[in-house]
Protein backbone atom coordinates (compact mmCIF):
# COMPACT_ATOMS: atom_id res chain seq x y z
CA UNK A 1 0.00 0.00 0.00
CA UNK A 2 1.58 3.53 -1.15
CA UNK A 3 1.58 6.61 1.24
CA UNK A 4 0.83 8.97 -1.04
CA UNK A 5 -3.16 9.32 -0.84
CA UNK A 6 -5.50 12.72 -2.28
CA UNK A 7 -6.70 15.01 -0.05
CA UNK A 8 -9.05 17.68 0.10
CA UNK A 9 -8.60 20.88 1.88
CA UNK A 10 -11.44 23.64 2.58
CA UNK A 11 -10.39 26.21 4.48
CA UNK A 12 -12.20 29.44 5.60
CA UNK A 13 -10.51 33.00 6.05
CA UNK A 14 -12.03 36.02 7.69
CA UNK A 15 -13.88 38.19 5.98
CA UNK A 16 -11.77 41.01 6.18
CA UNK A 17 -8.57 39.59 5.21
CA UNK A 18 -6.55 41.34 2.43
CA UNK A 19 -6.33 39.26 -1.44
CA UNK A 20 -2.38 39.40 0.13
CA UNK A 21 -3.10 37.88 3.25
CA UNK A 22 -5.15 34.67 1.10
CA UNK A 23 -2.60 34.45 -1.20
CA UNK A 24 -0.06 34.15 1.64
CA UNK A 25 -1.64 31.52 2.99
CA UNK A 26 -2.07 29.99 0.18
CA UNK A 27 1.74 30.03 -0.63
CA UNK A 28 2.51 28.78 3.04
CA UNK A 29 0.14 25.76 2.43
CA UNK A 30 2.31 25.59 -0.99
CA UNK A 31 5.52 25.28 0.30
CA UNK A 32 4.51 22.77 3.13
CA UNK A 33 3.36 20.55 0.58
CA UNK A 34 6.66 21.33 -1.39
CA UNK A 35 8.15 20.30 1.65
CA UNK A 36 7.06 17.16 2.41
CA UNK A 37 7.05 15.80 -1.53
CA UNK A 38 3.34 16.29 -2.22
CA UNK A 39 1.88 17.74 -4.89
CA UNK A 40 -1.01 20.91 -5.08
CA UNK A 41 -3.21 19.19 -7.82
CA UNK A 42 -6.13 21.90 -7.82
CA UNK A 43 -6.97 25.01 -6.18
CA UNK A 44 -10.04 26.93 -5.96
CA UNK A 45 -10.68 30.53 -4.67
CA UNK A 46 -14.78 30.10 -4.21
CA UNK A 47 -14.66 33.81 -2.57
CA UNK A 48 -16.55 35.57 -0.09
CA UNK A 49 -19.45 33.22 1.09
CA UNK A 50 -22.24 33.44 4.12
CA UNK A 51 -21.40 31.33 6.48
CA UNK A 52 -24.23 28.71 7.57
CA UNK A 53 -24.29 29.52 11.62
CA UNK A 54 -21.91 32.47 12.94
CA UNK A 55 -18.02 31.79 13.91
CA UNK A 56 -16.50 33.70 16.70
CA UNK A 57 -18.51 36.85 15.78
CA UNK A 58 -18.17 36.23 11.40
CA UNK A 59 -21.27 36.19 9.36
CA UNK A 60 -19.24 35.02 6.14
CA UNK A 61 -15.93 33.97 4.98
CA UNK A 62 -13.60 33.81 2.21
CA UNK A 63 -13.69 29.45 1.07
CA UNK A 64 -10.40 28.25 -0.58
CA UNK A 65 -10.43 24.66 -1.91
CA UNK A 66 -7.37 22.77 -2.17
CA UNK A 67 -6.93 19.06 -3.99
CA UNK A 68 -3.41 17.88 -2.38
CA UNK A 69 -1.56 14.65 -3.32
CA UNK A 70 0.92 13.64 -0.51
CA UNK A 71 1.89 11.38 3.12
CA UNK A 72 -0.61 11.58 6.31
CA UNK A 73 2.96 13.97 7.44
CA UNK A 74 1.72 16.32 5.07
CA UNK A 75 -1.59 16.71 6.23
CA UNK A 76 -0.62 16.63 9.87
CA UNK A 77 1.99 19.26 9.31
CA UNK A 78 -1.32 21.04 7.40
CA UNK A 79 -3.62 21.04 9.68
CA UNK A 80 -1.39 21.98 12.61
CA UNK A 81 -0.49 24.88 11.00
CA UNK A 82 -3.98 26.18 10.28
CA UNK A 83 -5.03 25.70 13.42
CA UNK A 84 -2.59 28.45 14.57
CA UNK A 85 -3.72 30.93 12.03
CA UNK A 86 -5.08 33.74 13.47
CA UNK A 87 -7.06 34.32 9.61
CA UNK A 88 -8.53 30.70 9.36
CA UNK A 89 -11.78 30.48 10.87
CA UNK A 90 -11.98 26.29 10.11
CA UNK A 91 -10.86 24.40 8.29
CA UNK A 92 -11.30 20.83 6.78
CA UNK A 93 -9.21 17.91 5.24
CA UNK A 94 -10.83 14.57 3.85
CA UNK A 95 -9.21 12.16 2.49
CA UNK A 96 -11.30 11.71 -1.03
CA UNK A 97 -8.45 8.85 -3.10
CA UNK A 98 -10.86 6.14 -0.92
CA UNK A 99 -13.81 7.25 -2.50
CA UNK A 100 -12.50 7.91 -5.95
CA UNK A 101 -11.34 4.56 -6.19
CA UNK A 102 -14.92 2.92 -4.67
CA UNK A 103 -16.43 4.61 -7.63
CA UNK A 104 -14.26 3.90 -10.31
CA UNK A 105 -14.77 0.01 -9.37
CA UNK A 106 -18.61 0.37 -9.03
CA UNK A 107 -18.36 1.92 -12.71
CA UNK A 108 -16.46 -0.75 -14.06
CA UNK A 109 -18.87 -3.49 -12.55
CA UNK A 110 -21.74 -1.82 -14.32
CA UNK A 111 -19.75 -1.55 -17.22
CA UNK A 112 -19.11 -5.33 -17.00
CA UNK A 113 -22.66 -6.17 -16.10
CA UNK A 114 -23.93 -4.44 -18.86
CA UNK A 115 -21.48 -6.62 -21.05
CA UNK A 116 -22.60 -9.29 -19.77
CA UNK A 117 -26.01 -8.40 -20.66
CA UNK A 118 -25.56 -7.74 -23.97
CA UNK A 119 -23.50 -11.11 -24.48
CA UNK A 120 -26.21 -13.05 -23.29
CA UNK A 121 -29.09 -11.48 -25.74
CA UNK A 122 -26.84 -11.98 -28.66
CA UNK A 123 -25.37 -8.36 -29.05
CA UNK A 124 -21.89 -6.98 -28.98
CA UNK A 125 -20.18 -6.14 -25.20
CA UNK A 126 -19.93 -2.27 -26.20
CA UNK A 127 -22.79 -0.50 -27.42
CA UNK A 128 -22.58 0.64 -31.13
CA UNK A 129 -22.37 4.41 -32.48
CA UNK A 130 -26.29 5.20 -32.75
CA UNK A 131 -27.39 2.83 -30.68
CA UNK A 132 -30.53 4.36 -28.89
CA UNK A 133 -31.89 3.13 -25.81
CA UNK A 134 -35.98 2.76 -26.02
CA UNK A 135 -38.35 2.57 -29.17
CA UNK A 136 -37.39 6.03 -30.63
CA UNK A 137 -34.45 7.15 -32.96
CA UNK A 138 -32.35 9.71 -31.34
CA UNK A 139 -32.92 12.11 -34.28
CA UNK A 140 -36.66 11.91 -34.12
CA UNK A 141 -36.56 12.96 -30.27
CA UNK A 142 -34.04 15.61 -30.76
CA UNK A 143 -37.01 17.10 -33.58
CA UNK A 144 -39.42 16.91 -30.94
CA UNK A 145 -41.41 14.43 -33.06
CA UNK A 146 -43.04 11.25 -32.23
CA UNK A 147 -42.51 7.99 -34.62
CA UNK A 148 -45.69 6.03 -35.73
CA UNK A 149 -44.83 2.24 -35.78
Amino acid sequence: MSTTRQYELVYIITPDASEQEIADLHTQVEQIVQRFQGTLDKTENWGRRRLAYEIGHHREGTYVVETITGSGELVKEIDRRLRVTDQVIRHLIVRVDEELRVAERTREARKATQARRRTARGLPPEPQPGEARGDFDQDDEREGMEVQR
